[in-house]
């Protein structure tokens, strides 16, 4: 099983891209993960906020992988702790399908792309930086994975 994290937004700052390659490098035995950046819509005076969250939304169903079991991170969606992502994780494994994490724009998904998700996945009530949530992403995952192998990384 591999886990592909479909992010709209470019250009992380190089905080955030260090400690994402730190945590892929970790899950590369355990999760394989791979980052794929999508242009964001045009935003600004005069342009329409719902078209450019529905360009990003073709171009995240563009990326996605066939076939795999997609993971919408929303405000909306069902806060986990630790283990119950651990739990998660091991049921998609049982699936035998291939993962992909999403992550909208500044306005959050497209309709399109929530109706395609077969979960929905908040980080809590929070508001988060977007490029912020890709670093979380990939601890958590991390964490998870290392509770499933009984890695002393989850101490809690």
């Amino acid at each position: 099983m591999k886990a592909r994290i479909v992010a709209v937004g470019e250009k992380a700052p190089g905080w955030v891209s260090d400690g994402f390659a730190e945590y892929r490098k970790r899950l590369s035995r355990w999760l394989p993960l791979e980052l794929v950046e999508v242009t964001p819509g045009l935003r600004g005076k005069g342009r329409d906020p719902a078209r450019a969250m529905a360009d990003e939304g073709e171009r995240v169903l563009a990326a996605l992988p066939r076939e795999a079991w997609l993971v919408a991170l929303d405000g909306s969606g069902k806060a986990w702790r630790s283990e119950d992502l651990a739990a998660r994780l091991a049921h998609w494994r049982q699936q035998g399908r291939d993962l992909a994490f999403l992550i909208g724009g500044p306005e959050g998904h497209a309709p399109a792309v929530l109706a395609a998700a077969h979960e929905r996945w908040s980080l809590g009530p929070l508001t988060l930086p977007h490029m912020l949530v890709r670093l979380l992403l990939a601890e958590q995952l991390y964490r998870a994975a290392s509770l499933l192998a009984n890695h002393p990384y989850h101490r809690a």
